[in-house]
């Protein structure tokens, strides 16, 4: 059975059914696995959620253009696992057409908050009003440079209680002008929830077919990968994984 055929069977909500549930100040909690399991998981999973639809389509792609500094402050926001880290991207909804800058922000309570602005297309330069809108945000007035595409197709979900989101990325695949790489057949999930006090359908199905959590950021993970230079010290017992998945 294909992906397609499976997701026909789930009921669908539009982007207007989504605006209830845009979660925009959160917790997440990701997982990775095989895609061989994907199909068992989708089974398991429709009589509790819903999926979206755009253009009559339920799966939609993703580009997004991550910002750096030269030294990759962010980066290495994340990897010494400060508090109230950033990350600034510029993310394309391909088959919306919607394109906006987006920061994001992890706070010192694990919650994950986005700020978001529409723009009209993904820049390859910060404009002046670009600049002021993520230093506002982020309170520095960094020299931000564009570092890397992450690319890939996302499944969403939305449990039938309208409490929780469920994101499901396929088809990772990440470059820079100089060289380009891919998740292979990982697939990343994340469920997005007001409260991590909340139960989800998604993580008891999920440790059922022996899914646990994990803490992964896909910017970092691509980034030691296009970047040799950086240090992941912090991350060799998450690339050990990564490289365990692709491997089977």
């Amino acid at each position: 059975m294909k992906i397609e055929t499976c997701l026909s069977n789930f009921d669908s909500v539009s982007l207007n059914d989504l605006s209830s549930v845009r979660l925009m100040d959160r917790i997440d909690t990701k997982f990775v696995f095989q895609k061989q399991k994907i199909l068992d998981l989708f089974l398991a999973l429709q009589p509790f959620y819903d999926v979206l639809e755009v253009n009559e389509q339920k799966i939609q792609r993703y580009r997004s253009l991550y910002y750096d500094t030269d030294d990759r402050f962010f980066f290495n926001q994340h990897h010494n696992n400060r508090v109230n880290r950033n990350k600034v991207r510029f993310r394309e909804y391909v088959d919306s057409g919607l394109v906006f800058l987006e920061i994001k922000l992890k706070n010192n309570k694990g919650k994950t908050m986005k700020k978001r602005v529409k723009v009209d297309v993904v820049p390859n330069v910060l404009s002046l009003e670009q600049k002021k809108y993520i230093n506002n945000i982020t309170g520095q007035d960094l020299i931000l440079k564009p570092k890397q595409w992450i690319n890939f197709s996302r499944i969403t979900f939305v449990d039938k209680l309208k409490t929780e989101r469920l994101t499901i990325d396929l088809d990772l695949n990440f470059s820079n002008e100089e060289k380009s790489g891919s998740f292979g057949n990982i697939v990343v999930a994340e469920v997005k929830k007001e409260r991590v006090a909340q139960s989800s359908k998604f993580k008891v199905i999920a440790k059922g077919h022996r899914i646990l959590p994990v803490r992964l950021s896909k910017y970092c993970m691509s980034t030691i990968d296009l970047d040799k230079d950086v240090k992941y010290n912090r991350f060799k017992e998450k690339l050990l994984l990564m490289n365990k998945l692709k491997k089977v």
